[in-house]
C-alpha cells in the first residue's frame, strides 16, 4: 500500500500562485513516475507535470513556463509550483505515483482561480 497526502490547493486570483505538495508513504520500493494530473468539471483527467524514472520531466503544453515540478527524494515528496494561474487552470489536482509498476492516486486537492 502507498498513501499519498496532498496539500496546498485553494482559491487564488488570476495571475496568482499556489504550491501543491504530495507526500508518499508506505511500501515504496521503486518509484517509476511521480507527478500531477488535473481534472476540471466535465473534462477528462489530464497530465500536468511528471517526473519519470528515466530522468525526464514532462509538462503539459498549457502549463509550460508557468508551472514547475520538483521533488524531494529523501521525503518521497513531489511539489508543483504554479505561477501566473489562469481561470482555465481551475481543477481538482491529483498526485500520481507509479511504484513498482503500480499506479497510486491521491485524494485530490481543489484549485480555484477566480477574481
Amino acid at each position: 500500500q502507498v498513501q499519498l497526502v496532498e496539500s496546498g490547493g485553494g482559491l487564488v486570483q488570476p495571475g496568482g500562485s499556489l504550491r501543491l505538495s504530495c507526500a508518499a508513504s508506505g511500501s515504496i520500493f521503486s518509484i517509476n513516475a511521480m507527478g500531477w494530473f488535473r481534472q476540471a468539471p466535465g473534462k477528462q483527467r489530464e497530465l500536468v507535470a511528471i517526473f519519470l524514472s528515466s530522468g525526464k520531466t514532462t509538462y503539459a503544453d498549457s502549463v509550460k513556463g508557468r508551472f514547475t515540478i520538483s521533488r524531494d527524494n529523501a521525503k518521497n515528496t513531489v511539489y508543483l509550483q504554479m505561477n501566473s494561474l489562469k481561470p482555465e487552470d481551475a481543477a481538482v489536482y491529483y498526485c500520481n505515483v507509479v511504484n513498482a509498476g503500480r499506479s497510486w492516486w491521491g485524494q485530490g486537492t481543489q484549485v480555484t482561480v477566480s477574481s
